[in-house]
């Protein structure tokens, strides 16, 4: 969707009731949940969240939106998909059945005390008091979260895990109660970390490990939240290996495995994973604005996980990557695959009897096509390290050779082709010259230009002198 539709469709969401709102973004959560359409989905909810969190914060005070002073600590870890997530993240979409929860049957009464202390707060028109009741009040919450959120055998704990939301509600508990209380620890530690680490060397992974030192996040539950701190000031982020391996004095995966930051590795995989999803589902859709950003991502992260780690085919973390490289040659293979017959559909010469009054050449088709060589062009960069080396290779290099001799020959076409379906002609002409811009550049394009050019001066000559 172009920025001009997603400024439209902003327009009209803000424009509804805040009513109709709500119960849109409801369907919406709903139709995710159960698989439907989630593609757009997640789109129209992404925009639809930002309307509604940008017309709260113009609206209303701060002090008027419980909910969201509460949960103020998750908003680092909070993803917006409603699908698997992994150590470290939690979905935004279950804070509000958690709010419901607490509400109802979590802590009732210190909520009901928790609003009516920021109604106080507001009629005062005072925030001096907020951060004392916010805290106390996130800290009765997450006790309520976590009693009910620890693992315990028993029909009756279920069934009032159950009352709280559908699975990925009850999967988020205790990852809610936990870093609710341990805000503070998380603070704390966020501050001391640069805002930004474009290279994560031994100097910075030794000043974050020192950082790190805090008791409280040396749990298994605390741990991943405190990695996806780092993550977030990394330049590239399948770097956090690099702790882990640190921490095990070793880049034996065994011996990584085997220590508490070992999780490092499996938040890495995994984010690989979701962006080699986001690739395949940005290709099936024809968007290929990020592709070259992705790929290098990808790459890059494919390249350090192979590289820097001592990893075993037939382990968990082998066979993941594995899978991941997979993945990405089986979705660039195919489309790589499709890129030559495009080309040809375009630029194929055909008898002067086979074109009929009025053909042209659907200029976004063109536009696709070109996208797509581009694709191939970048994919021939990353080619090794994604599996994808022979079949771009080889298509790269067909592009290359079909492309320039039909230019040439489209090119003679133009001085003894019929008057009718010159324009068809030229139409032809004009995208194969673009597609040379691409594979060969913009100076054999030019040159190519020119030859267009005196191809159809030169057949109009002896028409004026007869």
């Amino acid at each position: 969707m172009s920025q001009t539709s997603t400024e439209r469709l902003r327009d009209y969401l803000g424009q509804l009731p805040p009513q109709s709102q709500a119960l849109l973004m409801r369907e919406f959560e709903r139709a995710i949940e159960r698989g439907e359409d989630t593609t757009v989905a997640t789109f129209v909810l992404e925009q639809l969240r930002k309307v509604v969190r940008s017309t709260d914060e113009e609206a209303r005070p701060r002090t008027d939106d419980p909910a969201r002073l509460l949960f103020r600590p998750l908003e680092p870890f909070l993803i917006e998909a409603n699908l698997a997530v992994r150590p470290g993240q939690i979905r935004r979409a279950s804070l509000p059945s958690v709010w419901q929860w607490l509400l109802r049957d979590g802590a009732p009464d210190q909520a009901r005390e928790f609003e009516a202390a920021l109604a106080g707060l507001r009629a005062e028109g005072t925030t001096s008091a907020l951060e004392e009741v916010v805290r106390k009040f996130q800290l009765v919450a997450a006790d309520a979260i976590c009693r009910i959120a620890t693992p315990v055998f028993g029909g009756e704990k279920q069934r009032a895990m159950a009352r709280v939301g559908p699975p990925h509600v009850v999967e988020d508990l205790l990852p809610i109660g936990s870093v609710l209380q341990a805000r503070e620890a998380l603070d704390t530690f966020a501050g001391r970390l640069p805002s930004y680490l474009r290279v994560f060397a031994d100097a910075q992974i030794g000043s974050v490990s020192v950082s790190l030192g805090i008791p409280s996040l040396q749990t298994p539950q605390l741990l991943p939240f405190a990695l996806s701190l780092v993550m977030q000031r990394l330049s590239a982020p399948w770097q956090i290996i690099r702790l882990a391996i640190k921490m095990a004095a070793s880049d034996d995966e065994l011996r990584v495995a085997a220590t508490p930051y070992g999780v490092a590795v499996t938040i890495a995989l995994h984010d690989l994973s979701c962006l080699a999803a986001s690739l395949r589902s940005d290709i099936k859709r024809g968007h290929f604005q990020n592709v070259a950003e992705q790929l290098k991502t990808l790459h890059d992260g494919v390249r350090g996980l192979r590289t820097e780690l001592d990893l075993r085919n037939d382990s968990a973390w082998g066979r993941q990557l594995a899978s991941i490289r997979a993945d990405i040659s089986n979705t660039l293979q195919s489309e790589i695959d499709s890129v030559p017959g495009r080309v040809r559909r375009i630029l194929r010469q055909r008898a002067d009897k086979d074109i009929p009054a009025g053909a042209k050449v659907d200029s976004s088709e063109v536009d696709e096509t070109i996208a797509l060589i581009d694709f191939v062009a970048v994919c021939r960069t990353y080619a090794s390290e994604l599996a994808i080396n022979e079949v771009t290779l080889r298509t790269y290099s067909d592009l290359q050779q079909y492309v320039e001799h039909s230019t040439e020959a489209l090119v003679q076409s133009l001085r003894a082709g019929d008057t009718r379906t010159r324009t068809y002609r030229q139409m032809q002409v004009a995208a194969a010259i673009r597609f040379c811009d691409v594979l060969f550049g913009h100076d054999y394009a030019s040159l190519m230009n020119r030859a267009a050019e005196n191809a159809v001066t030169g057949e109009r000559k002896p028409s004026r002198a007869s």
